[in-house]
């Protein structure tokens, strides 16, 4: 895709060791949790619904499970988060549809990177609601699933993301009609960490 390398240079820009002036807030830890708002956009990149768009907000609540593990740079800690999407805009060519989506599960794993920027990869999904069919002529009721990798930018007080994400909308059988949509999104995020008490 042609903006496959803004992409990149927005993910690269914070690892060229710009200096903080600014101590970076602690990243994830054990026992502490993760607290997000972000929005998200993007486009389907195949088959009939290749004409459609997307566009999202919501809210995360993550829990830190474990001490960061494992080996070399597959190094991190496991993280499970719930997610409240009350936004939700599918622009189809036949009409607009407005909806909410609730997420039960999001895994995530934060690599230990010891700096500023921690690389994390995230595997979610849920229930999406909507006012009309998606796609026309299907379902109201859809089930989603994603996959993403991204970056945590770690500032003095917050933390802000960025990360390129796949997701897949079905309404799983519901309806005799499912031909799904892939859609490849951009998902900018604002947010922090608590910390376990000592």
């Amino acid at each position: 895709m042609k903006a496959t390398p803004c992409l990149l240079l927005l993910f690269a820009l914070p690892c060229l060791g710009i200096p903080s002036q600014a101590r970076a807030q602690d990243g994830p830890e054990a026992g502490g949790n993760e607290i997000q708002l972000w929005t998200a956009g993007g486009h389907a990149v195949n088959g009939i619904t290749q004409h459609t768009g997307i566009w999202s907000a919501g809210f995360r609540y993550g829990w830190i499970l474990t001490e960061p593990h494992g080996p070399g740079f597959l190094r991190g800690s496991f993280e499970y988060a719930l997610e409240a999407v009350p936004a939700v805009v599918v622009f189809q060519p036949a009409n607009t549809a407005f909806g909410a989506a609730v997420n039960p599960f999001a895994l995530k794993w934060n690599f230990d990177t010891s700096g500023r920027v921690v690389p994390y990869v995230d595997l979610g999904g849920g229930v999406l609601f909507t006012n009309v069919q998606v796609p026309t002529g299907t379902s109201r009721i859809n089930f989603t699933t994603s996959g993403a990798v991204g970056l945590h930018f770690l500032t003095s007080k917050l933390n802000w993301s960025a990360d390129v994400r796949f997701m897949h909308i079905s309404n799983a059988g519901l309806e005799a009609a499912n031909p799904g949509i892939n859609t490849l999104q951009l998902r900018l995020g604002i947010g922090w960490f608590t910390h376990a008490r000592r």
